[in-house]
C-alpha cells in the first residue's frame, strides 16, 4: 500500500466508515473480525473466521493419510478439542497498564456452566498462578505481555489459553469433563498444591472421589469418607461424630454452604444428613484454619453444593434398599441463572420388622431431607446465591417413646467484583436444630421433652490481590445465638407430670479478621493472619453466685442475680493467630510449619460416648469459660512419578484449656444448676500422620497411618472435683493407632471395584473392679477413669460398580452399585457394659454391625 495516495477529511466517524471511504475505487479490501482487528488485502477478501464445517468429519477418500500421533498441530487433534486453545485473547486496552495488569475471570464446566472449584490457572514464565474459589473465580496479576496460561484441576481435562495482556480485563474459561477412556492416559506434570500450596492439613474431596468409597447401606456418605482421612476418627461404628486430632465432636465446625449444621446425621448416626447428589465437594481444615473461620477448636468441614445445570434441564437419582433420592436441575435463564433441588427419603421400617428382638420389631424409623439452591448472575460483576435445607427424623421404640429431631438452614450470598483485584461476598445465614421426645404409653405419665437452638449470622468477606506476591483477605462476622435449653411438659389432661422449663440462653459472637499471603521468593512463602473475636452472654436470665474457693453445688449458692433482656452478663474476647510458612526444597518436595490459636464459646453437653440427637449445647457464661486451643504443626511433602503420587508426613502438638468435662454422676438434662456438674478441664493432643495418595490411573486411592494421643487433666482447686488424682488420663476418643486403605481399580469403562480397610485401637473405658460394703450398703469400686480399652477395631468393605453403556443419545444413563459392608462379619465392639446377674457382675459387648451387610443401589441420570 506504499503507493496508495488518500486525501480524506473525516470527523466523528467509525474506523469502518473511514476505511470504506479511503479504499473505495481501489483494489484493496478490508475486514474487521470479532475482536475489532482490521485486515487489509489486495485482491481476494480475507475471511478471518473458520469455515462452518471445519471440525466436521471429512468424507472418506481413496487416499489414506496416517497422522503422526505426536503431532501437536490442530489438524492432528481430535475434532472435540476446543479451538479456544489456539485462539489468542487480547485483554485490556493497549497502554492502559503501568507495569502490572490484573486478569480475572471464571472457570466453568462446559456442559453445565457450573463453577469449577479448586482449579489451578498459572503461567510458567513468570511462575505465577492462582486457584479458583467456591464461585470458580480467579485473579492473576502479571506484567503486560503474551502468556500461555495452563488450566489444571481434578475431574477436568487439562487445557490452556493464549493471552495478550495489555491491561486489566476478564477471561471466561469453559473446560471439559475428564472422561477416562480405554486408551493409555498421559499425565502431564503440573504445579501441585501438595508441594507448592500454602495450606497445611487441608483435605479436599470431590463427589466423584467420595462415590468410590464403600459405606454401609450402599449410599455415598461424606462423613464416613472423611473418617478415612488421616487424623480423623470416631468413637465407634454407627456414629458420625468426628474427632479430629484429639478434639471432641463439638470442636468441629460443620458448614453447609456457610450455614452451621448442629446434627449432621440421620437415624442416630447411621446416615449422613447430606444428599450426595447435590454436593460439589468437601474441604476439611484440620491444621491451619483460615482466619475467616472461627468458633471451633479442632477443624472446619466446609461442604458446598452444586449450582445446577445452566445449559439444560437434567436429573439424577437412586433407589437403594433403605433410601431413595431424586435431584432435578436446570436453567431459569440459560447461562445466567439456574436451580437445583434434591430430596431423599427412607423406608427402613421393614428392616426393623425382620429382627428377632420384639422391641425392635415393633419400632419404626424414618427420615427425609430436601435441599434447594438457586443462583443468578446479574452481570459480570454481581451474582446472587440462595440455599435452603430441611431434614426430619422420626424414631419410635416399641410403640412407647417417640423421638423427632430436625435441621433447618438458609443461606443468602451476594458476590460483587469491585475491580479485578478486589471482590467481596456478603453472606446471611440461619441455622436451627430442635428435638422432642414424647412418651404416651401411660396417660398419667405422658410427657414431652423439647430442646431448640437458633443461630442467625451475617458475614462480609473480601479478597484483595494487590500484586502477584500478595493475597489479602479481610472481613467481619457476627452470630446471634438463641437457645431453648429444655422443657419437660405434660401431654394430655390426665398427665400429672410437673412442668420443668429452663431459662433461655442468648449471646452475641462477633469477629474481625485480616490475613496476608506473601511470596518472599519462588521457594519461600509466608502467610499470617489475625482474628479477634468477641463474645457477650445476654439476658434475660438468672445467674447464681457461689462461695469462692468451694466446689459449685446447690448448697454453696450465695446469691441469685437477675439480668434483663439484652443485658450483658459475661464478656470474653481475645486474639486468634494464624501463622504458616512454606519452603520448597525442590520442584517435588517442600517443608511447611504452622501455628494456630482458636477460641470456642459454645459447648456440647453429652453423657454418651458418641454423638446423640438428644445432646444439648451450652453457651459460655459467668461460670463456664470459653475454650482456647493452640496447635503447632510441621510437615514434609513429596510428590513422585510426575506428580501422580502425593505423599506427606505431618506431626502436631495441641494444647487445650477450659474445655468441658463432667463430674462423676453428672446430670446434663434439665439441670437448673448445670455449672455444678460440669468443670473446665485442660488437655493435650499430639501425633503423626502419614498419607500417600494416588488419584490417577486404573488403580488409585490412598493409604494413611495415624499415631495420636488425646489426654485430659482435671486438676481442680479442691480434691472433690479432681479426676484420677489430677493426673492426665485418656479422653473418650483416644485411639493411638489407626490404619486406613481406600483402593479403587477400574477394569474397564463400565466395571470397577473399590475396597475399604480400617484398623484402629479400641477406645478407653472405665471398668468396675470390685464390690465393697460401706455402712451395710453394697457399692461398686471402679477403676480410674478410662484406664482400660475395648478390643481393637477391624473392618473390610467391598463394592462393585457396574455402569450401563455409554451411548451419548439415550433416555437415561444408569449404573448399579453392589457391595458388602463388614465383609468378614467381625463383631467390632461399640461398647462394653455390665449387668448384675444372680449376684454376679457380668460384662457384655455391644456390636452395631456384627455380620456382613449386603447392599445394592440403582443409580440413574438423565
Amino acid at each position: 500500500m506504499d503507493s496508495l495516495l488518500v486525501t480524506l477529511r473525516v470527523r466523528e466517524q467509525s474506523t469502518r466508515a473511514v476505511l470504506q471511504q479511503a479504499l473505495q475505487n481501489t483494489s484493496f479490501h478490508f475486514v474487521v473480525d470479532d475482536e475489532n482487528r482490521v485486515f487489509v488485502s489486495s485482491g481476494p477478501v480475507i475471511n478471518p473466521g473458520l469455515a462452518p464445517d471445519f471440525y466436521a468429519p471429512k468424507a472418506a477418500s481413496s487416499t489414506v493419510v496416517q497422522a503422526d500421533e505426536t503431532n501437536t498441530e490442530p489438524a492432528a487433534r481430535s475434532r472435540y478439542v476446543s479451538a479456544s486453545e489456539y485462539k489468542v485473547y487480547v485483554i485490556g486496552a493497549a497502554g492502559a497498564a503501568m507495569g502490572r495488569a490484573t486478569l480475572a475471570g471464571h472457570i466453568r464446566a462446559q456442559k453445565t456452566g457450573e463453577p469449577v472449584i479448586g482449579a489451578s490457572i498459572y503461567s510458567e514464565s513468570p511462575n505465577v498462578g492462582a486457584s479458583t474459589d467456591q464461585f470458580g473465580s480467579f485473579s492473576l496479576t502479571l506484567p503486560p505481555g503474551r502468556y500461555n496460561l495452563n488450566i489444571r484441576g481434578v475431574g477436568i481435562k487439562n487445557t490452556k489459553r493464549q493471552v495478550v495482556l495489555r491491561g486489566d480485563g476478564k477471561l471466561e474459561v469453559e473446560v471439559e469433563e475428564d472422561i477416562v477412556t480405554l486408551k493409555e492416559v498421559v499425565i502431564e506434570a503440573e504445579q501441585d498444591k501438595n508441594v507448592s500450596g500454602m495450606q497445611m492439613g487441608l483435605e479436599k474431596l470431590d463427589i466423584k472421589t467420595m462415590r468410590q468409597v464403600p459405606t454401609a447401606f450402599g449410599e455415598t456418605d461424606i462423613l464416613r469418607v472423611v473418617m478415612t482421612l488421616p487424623g480423623v476418627k470416631t468413637v465407634g461404628e454407627g456414629s458420625t461424630g468426628l474427632n479430629v486430632r484429639g478434639g471432641a465432636t463439638d470442636q468441629n465446625l460443620i458448614l453447609f454452604n456457610d450455614a452451621t449444621i448442629y446434627n449432621p446425621s440421620h437415624l442416630f448416626g447411621f446416615f449422613s444428613a447430606f444428599n450426595p447428589d447435590i454436593l460439589q465437594g468437601v474441604e476439611l481444615y484440620k491444621s491451619t484454619i483460615p482466619a475467616k473461620y472461627g468458633g471451633r477448636l479442632s477443624s472446619v468441614l466446609d461442604i458446598s453444593t452444586r449450582e445446577g445445570n445452566k445449559k439444560k434441564f437434567s436429573g439424577s437419582g437412586g433407589i437403594g434398599t433403605l433410601t431413595s433420592r431424586i435431584t432435578l436441575e436446570g436453567p431459569f435463564v440459560k447461562d445466567k441463572s439456574s436451580f437445583v433441588v434434591s430430596g431423599r427419603a427412607s423406608y427402613s421400617d421393614w428392616l426393623l420388622q425382620t429382627l428377632s428382638d420384639r422391641n425392635f420389631a415393633q419400632s419404626a424409623a424414618a427420615f427425609h431431607d430436601i435441599t434447594g439452591h438457586v443462583s443468578h448472575e446479574f452481570n459480570e460483576k454481581s451474582s446472587l446465591y440462595v440455599t435452603g435445607y430441611y431434614s426430619s427424623d422420626r424414631f419410635r421404640l416399641a410403640s412407647d417413646t417417640a423421638y423427632h429431631y430436625s435441621n433447618r438452614t438458609a443461606t443468602v450470598k451476594w458476590r460483587h467484583n469491585f475491580t479485578n483485584q478486589l471482590y467481596g461476598v456478603l453472606t446471611g445465614t440461619y441455622s436451627h436444630y430442635d428435638y422432642d421426645v414424647r412418651s404416651t404409653k401411660n396417660s398419667v405419665s405422658a410427657s414431652e421433652l423439647k430442646y431448640a437452638i437458633n443461630q442467625t449470622g451475617l458475614r462480609a468477606d473480601f479478597s484483595y490481590y494487590p500484586n502477584a506476591r500478595h493475597t489479602v483477605d479481610f472481613g467481619s462476622s457476627s452470630l446471634l445465638y438463641n437457645i431453648q435449653p429444655g422443657s419437660f411438659l405434660p401431654l394430655g389432661e390426665a398427665s400429672v407430670v410437673r412442668p420443668n422449663v429452663l431459662d433461655p440462653e442468648r449471646a452475641l459472637e462477633s469477629a474481625l479478621y485480616v490475613s496476608d499471603r506473601f511470596d518472599i521468593s519462588s521457594r519461600f512463602s509466608v502467610s499470617a493472619g489475625l482474628r479477634y473475636s468477641f463474645f457477650q452472654a445476654l439476658g434475660p436470665r438468672e445467674v447464681y453466685r457461689y462461695v469462692p474457693g468451694e466446689p459449685r453445688a446447690e448448697a454453696t449458692i450465695t446469691d441469685t442475680v437477675r439480668y434483663g433482656a439484652n443485658k450483658v452478663l459475661a464478656t470474653y474476647h481475645g486474639p486468634e493467630y494464624r501463622l504458616l510458612a512454606r519452603y520448597s526444597l525442590n520442584e517435588k518436595s517442600s517443608v511447611k510449619a504452622s501455628y494456630t490459636r482458636t477460641r470456642q464459646y459454645i459447648h456440647q453437653l453429652t453423657n454418651t460416648a458418641s454423638v446423640s440427637p438428644t445432646d444439648v449445647w451450652k453457651l459460655s457464661d459467668a461460670t463456664l469459660r470459653p475454650q482456647v486451643g493452640d496447635q503447632y504443626s510441621v510437615g514434609y511433602y513429596r510428590n513422585f512419578k510426575s506428580n501422580t503420587i502425593e505423599a506427606s508426613v505431618e506431626t502436631y502438638y495441641r494444647s487445650l484449656r477450659d474445655f468441658v468435662d463432667y463430674k462423676s454422676g453428672a446430670t446434663l438434662v434439665l439441670n437448673h444448676h448445670i455449672e455444678t456438674d460440669v468443670i473446665n478441664a485442660e488437655g493435650k493432643a499430639y501425633g503423626v500422620e502419614v498419607f500417600v495418595k494416588k488419584l490417577t490411573g486404573k488403580l488409585n486411592g490412598w493409604v494413611s497411618y495415624t499415631y495420636s494421643r488425646s489426654l485430659v487433666q482435671v486438676n481442680a482447686a479442691t480434691t472433690a472435683e479432681m479426676i484420677n488424682g489430677g493426673r492426665y488420663y485418656p479422653s473418650n476418643f483416644d485411639k493411638p493407632h489407626d490404619v486406613t486403605l481406600v483402593g479403587n481399580y477400574r477394569f474397564s469403562r463400565r466395571f470397577s471395584t473399590s475396597l475399604n480397610f480400617n484398623y484402629s485401637t479400641g477406645r478407653p473405658i472405665t471398668l468396675p473392679l470390685s464390690k465393697y460394703y460401706l455402712g451395710n450398703s453394697l457399692h461398686v469400686f471402679y477403676s480410674d477413669r478410662n484406664a482400660y480399652r475395648v478390643p481393637d477395631y477391624f473392618r473390610i468393605d467391598l463394592v462393585v460398580n457396574i455402569e450401563g453403556n455409554h451411548k451419548v443419545k439415550k433416555l437415561a444413563h444408569s449404573s448399579w452399585t453392589v457391595g458388602v459392608y463388614n465383609l468378614t462379619g467381625r463383631r467390632n465392639p461399640y461398647s462394653v457394659y455390665f449387668k448384675s446377674v444372680g449376684g454376679q457382675t457380668k460384662g457384655y459387648q455391644l456390636s452395631i454391625f456384627g455380620q456382613p451387610i449386603p447392599t445394592i443401589t440403582y443409580n440413574f441420570k438423565f
